[in-house]
């Protein structure tokens, strides 16, 4: 896919042209971690093809996801990373085979410069991202553990363009940061009222 068909700018193509010349591209597997926490951030990563997953990670060992990063996104998170030179406070992981270009933090300030409309893309993911917080902790703080789970699915299926999922128990409540026999009992509750259809590592939404 052309990094034209992904990423619109109000102006001339000229941004588009300058980020396929300075950027490179790296294609990443299912599971495959594109960025792990504490890892110094030294290229923003715009996806062109796929989606990732965001997670933090506590103490404990246990995970949350945050949201997703779809094709003509970035994470304002490296961006803000890296140009402070500072470490990654996420895990970003490929939900599925994910293209992704990155561009050399040390470049980003020639954007900035030379392409206003760079940084209006940046503050309009940053709105994103922050509505998409702002979901978290309100589902978090106010929905049922079922309804969050059934949110994922569906969200799971929209991002990948199937309603089927090969995915684990043991995933799904890694991403909740929930255990695993709590997300077993709900998905059996929910194939019980004609929501899902499970089979081994599989799960289809009705």
């Amino acid at each position: 896919m052309e990094l034209s068909e992904i990423i619109e700018f109000k102006s001339s193509p000229r941004i588009r042209e300058k980020l396929a010349d300075i950027g490179f591209t790296k294609t990443f597997t299912e599971g495959e971690i594109i960025v792990n926490e504490n890892a110094y951030v030294r290229a923003i990563p715009i996806v062109t093809n796929g989606s990732i997953k965001v997670m933090r990670t506590e103490e404990d060992g246990r995970e949350i996801l945050l949201y997703y990063i779809k094709a003509g996104e970035s994470c304002i998170m490296s961006f803000l990373g890296g140009l402070h030179q500072d470490t990654s406070k996420v895990k970003a992981i490929a939900e599925e085979t994910t293209e992704i270009l990155f561009i050399p933090i040390d470049k980003v300030g020639i954007l900035i410069k030379e392409f206003p409309e760079w940084l209006d893309y940046i503050f309009r993911l940053y709105h994103l991202r922050f509505e998409e917080l702002l979901e978290v902790v309100n589902a978090i703080a106010f929905k049922k553990l079922d309804e969050r789970l059934l949110d994922l699915i569906k969200k799971k299926c929209e991002i990948t363009h199937n309603q089927t999922l090969h995915i684990t128990h043991e995933q799904l409540a890694n991403e909740l940061g929930t255990a695993r026999v709590v997300v077993s009992r709900l998905m059996k509750q929910m194939e019980a009222e004609g929501l899902v259809t499970l089979g081994r590592n599989k799960i289809i939404l009705v």
